[in-house]
C-alpha cells in the first residue's frame, strides 16, 4: 500500500529587502504564508508554484532554484496542522512583470490580501510554518539546511 504525501510548491519573491506574503485571518487570528500550494495533475513542481504565485499574489513569476523544502509529518508534530503528510519544494522567484498591480486572482477562503513585509520585519509577525529564521538565512546566502522539518522548529 502507499503512503500518501501531499506535494505543495511555493514561491519565495524578494524585492527592495521586502518578501512578498499572503495574508489569512481564521481562527488562529490574522498570519502569513509563502504563497504555495498542492501541485495538480498535470503540472511540474515549478509550474505549480509559478501558478501558485499568481493565484494567491498576482505575481506574474518565473521560478529560479529550489531555495529549500519542507515537511510536516503529522504523527511527529501531534497533528498540530491536520492529518495530511505534505512536503512543500519553496523556489526562488522573480517577478516577470514588475509593473502589474498585485492582487489575488484566486485566493483561498480565508485569505485577506497580500503584503510586502520588510525582511527587517519578518520575525514580528505570525508566519506558518515559522521559518523566518531559514528564509533570512537563504536571502543572506548563509549556509542552512536546505530541508526544513516541522517537528525539528523551534517553538514559540
Amino acid at each position: 500500500m502507499l503512503y500518501p504525501i501531499r506535494i505543495r510548491s511555493g514561491a519565495v519573491i524578494v524585492e527592495e529587502e521586502k518578501i512578498l506574503l499572503a495574508e489569512f485571518k481564521d481562527e488562529n487570528g490574522l498570519h502569513y504564508n509563502l504563497p504555495a500550494g498542492g501541485v495538480e495533475e498535470g503540472e511540474s513542481i515549478k509550474e505549480a508554484a509559478v501558478r501558485e504565485a499568481f493565484e494567491e499574489t498576482g505575481a506574474k513569476v518565473e521560478a529560479e532554484a529550489l531555495a529549500f523544502t519542507y515537511e510536516y509529518a503529522p504523527h511527529l508534530n501531534e497533528h498540530r496542522y491536520g492529518p495530511t503528510h505534505t512536503l512543500s519544494m519553496f523556489f526562488s522567484c522573480k517577478r516577470t512583470d514588475l509593473h502589474s498591480t498585485l492582487s489575488p486572482s484566486q485566493p483561498d477562503p480565508t485569505q485577506t490580501g497580500i503584503k510586502w513585509v520588510p525582511i527587517s520585519e519578518l520575525h514580528s509577525i505570525v508566519l506558518y510554518p515559522m521559518i523566518q529564521d531559514r528564509i533570512l538565512k537563504y536571502i543572506k546566502k548563509e549556509k542552512q539546511e536546505v530541508f526544513i522539518e516541522e517537528n525539528e522548529l523551534v517553538k514559540k
